[in-house]
């Protein structure tokens, strides 16, 4: 049978043909353990043929190619490691406060999923904390203004859940975002049958607790699956993608990358910079340029 890995864990691999179906425990076969692969050889969401042996168990006989991946690199990019494979879509989730946004991070994130060709939908959490609306609003205005879809969300009022609940209903959905900013609440919001440890944002850092020990693909009632993955203050680039590719991971600068006057522009120090000239016009938001302009660095 053809099934997905929703748990790894002591060299154990947990199977399921569908998030109705129960899954079974299997082992890789000894050959596979000499493929190589970026990152771990198999990691949720893969998709993987299993057999039955004549004593009862299951064997991972083969391992399908991946469609795409959420990678994450550390450090000079030579370890990367993969967080979930095939993946339809990644809801990266930020708080409006506690812990306070970090725009560079969710631009971070946004072009990790770009570089994977994974739509990405910005939800912005814990809405219904107090003075929190101006904030609300000019994270929905940049993000809406790039043409990403983003959804406003709050566990405590249930606002926003029929809409995540919609986003969730079929294939794989990733949820990435710092420690603290709510992805376990919102996860027990869209599936009661589901009980996941939370913890409070630290009041000395202002940054979360890590709640999250081990990614976990959950099978959820709507039909999907949904990936749970630690929290993480930092994603690397390096390794993933290169200087040449980054700005075609950025939409809003994509209107404009043709009409700049080498093929190679960096969009930093060169004359005749369409990008930089739509900066200028407001075209692109400022704070979008800066996190090209860190990124750019590291790479």
């Amino acid at each position: 049978m053809t099934g997905v890995v929703n748990s790894v864990g002591g060299g154990a691999y947990q199977v399921s043909v569908s998030p109705e179906d129960s899954p079974v425990e299997a082992y890789l076969r000894g050959r596979l353990k000499l493929q190589n692969r970026v990152g771990d050889r198999v990691v949720i969401g893969d998709r993987v043929a299993v057999v039955e042996t004549s004593d009862g168990s299951y064997v991972i006989e083969k391992i399908l190619p991946r469609e795409n991946a959420i990678l994450r690199s550390r450090g000079s990019g030579v370890e990367i490691k993969v967080l979930v494979a095939n993946v339809d879509r990644v809801l990266l989730v930020v708080a409006v406060k506690d812990p306070q946004p970090r725009k560079n991070f969710i631009d971070r994130m946004l072009v990790l999923a770009e570089s994977e060709g994974i739509k990405p939908v910005v939800v912005i959490n814990k809405i219904d904390l107090a003075d929190t609306k101006k904030e609300m609003e000019c994270l929905s205005t940049i993000y809406k203004s790039v043409g990403y879809d983003v959804i406003r969300t709050s566990a405590e009022t249930k606002e926003g859940i029929d809409h995540l609940a919609y986003e969730t209903k079929s294939g794989i959905t990733a949820l990435a975002g710092q420690s603290g900013v709510g992805k376990s609440s919102l996860i027990n919001c869209l599936d009661p049958n589901i009980s996941l440890k939370t913890s409070e944002v630290s009041a000395k850092h202002g940054t979360g607790r890590h709640t999250t020990v081990r990614s976990r693909l959950i099978p959820f009632s709507n039909g999907g699956w949904l990936a749970d993955t630690p929290g993480f203050s930092n994603a690397g680039v390096k390794g993933l993608i290169t200087r040449d590719d980054l700005d075609s991971c950025f939409p809003d600068f994509i209107p404009y990358i043709s009409g700049c006057q080498f093929r190679s522009c960096s969009h930093l120090h060169e004359p005749d910079c369409s990008v930089k000239q739509a900066l200028l016009k407001g075209s692109i938001l400022g704070s979008r340029f800066e996190s090209y302009q860190v990124l750019y660095g590291e790479l």
